[in-house]
């Protein structure tokens, strides 16, 4: 099991990501790509243990957006650390579909992102394998303030001043 950054804490990752094809046990966390869920999301949420969905970044979120409640984690793949997709499609999981369970980045995740991804609604970050977690865990303060609005801070600095 890899470390996770969750919550200012280095974790284990619980889950088990399995591919299109691959058994799924009974009982454990699985973690299964879009793909699959749309094939068989009746039968994965009948099972027992929690379910979770992994989007790549050419998914749109609105393919689970009506089962948001059901679903315990929503994982974004960032294939490249320049890809920024999965940016946008953390915001619109939390503010356009209203997605309050746990939401991971994972793939090519960098320390020097994770400030700017935990502002657009990840709680969660698998770091690349040559990052170190406890590092990364201070990322989390490298800035004091932001100005513009985030999923974490909806109001602007302007705003926040006057208030």
């Amino acid at each position: 099991m890899s470390p996770l950054l969750r919550a200012r804490e280095v974790v284990e990752d619980r889950w088990q990501r399995v591919g299109s094809d691959e058994a799924v046990g009974p009982g454990a966390d699985v973690l299964v790509p879009l793909v699959r869920w749309q094939k068989e999301r009746d039968a994965l949420l009948a099972r027992p243990g929690r379910v979770g969905v992994l989007l790549g970044p050419a998914d749109d979120p609105a393919a689970v957006a009506a089962d948001v409640d059901r679903l315990d984690l929503i994982a974004v793949d960032f294939p490249h650390f320049t890809d920024g997709r999965g940016y946008s499609t953390a915001r619109l999981l939390r503010e356009r579909y209203g997605y309050h369970g746990e939401l991971r980045a994972v793939g090519d995740v960098l320390r020097d992102q994770v400030f700017y991804l935990k502002r657009v609604g990840f709680d969660t970050f698998a770091l690349r394998a040559d990052q170190d977690p406890e590092d990364a865990k201070k990322a989390l303060d490298d800035f004091s303030e932001a100005y513009q609005t985030s999923v974490d801070r909806p109001q602007p600095l302007f705003r926040r001043r006057v208030a």
